[in-house]
């Protein structure tokens, strides 16, 4: 499953600060019903993701209905992202 979709970089300030970005609701709605067939547990979704050229592995995971994808400092940096940015993100779930 593929899908791809833009998002505001958001800061997540908590034990472990770590940037974000929230699915859609409807592309959240398309991960839910295959699941069961992807998860490891949790909820956690196994994906590999790309913003720009720069290309990482990760695991999406649910929060408040839908998923949230954590993205790398590396990341930020390569493709100079700062919390607020927009951003074009391509999701392929494993």
């Amino acid at each position: 499953m593929d899908i791809e979709f833009k998002g505001k970089v958001w800061y997540w300030r908590g034990p472990a600060p770590w940037f974000f970005i929230t699915v859609p609701e409807e592309q959240s709605r398309d991960l839910k019903a295959v699941l069961k067939l992807v998860t490891y547990g949790w909820g956690m979704i196994p994906v590999d993701a790309r913003i720009g050229k720069t290309a990482w592995k990760t695991s999406m995971f649910p929060k408040d209905g839908r998923y949230i994808v954590p993205i790398k400092t590396s990341v930020r940096q390569a493709e100079n992202i700062e919390e607020g940015d927009t951003v074009s993100i391509q999701i392929e779930v494993h």
